[in-house]
């Protein structure tokens, strides 16, 4: 019972907490369930989306490749949220791809529930824009980071994102472990460069590593240095 729509507590952070009870239904009878190991696609930038996928637990990177073959990654999806809707309500190709960054669960929901309701439910339509609107807002940040902050402000603002949004482990690491590369590819930054600035801050005592894990010591320096000071 708790993998239907109506029942799932996953809805309460999307757009579907604004369908009736009655479309949440239909949605559940239409819906399939995927689960992804890590690294894993979910889908791949250019493709024509039949639906919107909803996570219901893991976390994926969203993410474009330039025209020199470096991954920019835009967006950490987890729980709750749903991706592909652009694409879907545009009815255009995606302009980004999605990988799992753990082991995930999603719901694929097909493209006619998704329209239907829209035309149906103002408040499913509303709230669909709010999260689009979000979207948005999140990209212009990107855009703006890369281009007014040093890579060390933006190495240090990731991990503080990370803490923030994903929490920590019984040992003080972060409780998402993202590859170099991925956090260079978070940042807009070689991976080289990303590999000389953790080691940097692992010698000024502002975070400790193990492996691929990553944990804060000094938060307060961080964050002075996302201020610029």
């Amino acid at each position: 019972m708790e993998s239907r729509c109506e029942n799932c507590i996953v809805r309460q952070f999307n757009s579907l907490r604004a369908m009736s009870k009655e479309e949440l239904k239909q949605v559940s009878d239409s819906k399939t369930t995927k689960v992804l190991k890590k690294g894993e696609s979910i889908f791949g930038e250019g493709d024509k989306l039949n639906g919107v996928y909803c996570v219901r637990s893991g976390v994926s990177k969203l993410s474009k490749l330039s025209a020199n073959g470096k991954d920019q990654i835009v967006k950490l999806a987890s729980k709750g949220e749903v991706i592909g809707q652009r694409s879907v309500i545009a009815e255009e190709s995606t302009n980004l791809s999605a990988i799992a960054v753990s082991d995930m669960e999603v719901c694929f929901i097909p493209k006619e529930s998704i329209t239907h309701t829209l035309q149906k439910n103002p408040d499913f339509t509303l709230e669909v824009l709010r999260h689009m609107a979000h979207d948005l807002k999140e990209a212009d940040d990107v855009i703006v980071n890369i281009s007014q902050k040093t890579v060390k402000q933006r190495i240090a603002e990731a991990f503080l994102y990370l803490k923030k949004n994903f929490g920590e482990d019984k040992d003080g690491f972060l409780a998402l472990t993202l590859s170099r590369e991925d956090i260079s590819n978070v940042v807009g930054t070689a991976t080289e460069s990303a590999i000389r600035i953790i080691s940097e801050f692992k010698k000024k005592g502002l975070i400790h590593t193990s492996g691929k894990k990553i944990g804060i010591k000094d938060e307060k320096k961080l964050l002075e240095m996302v201020e610029g000071f």
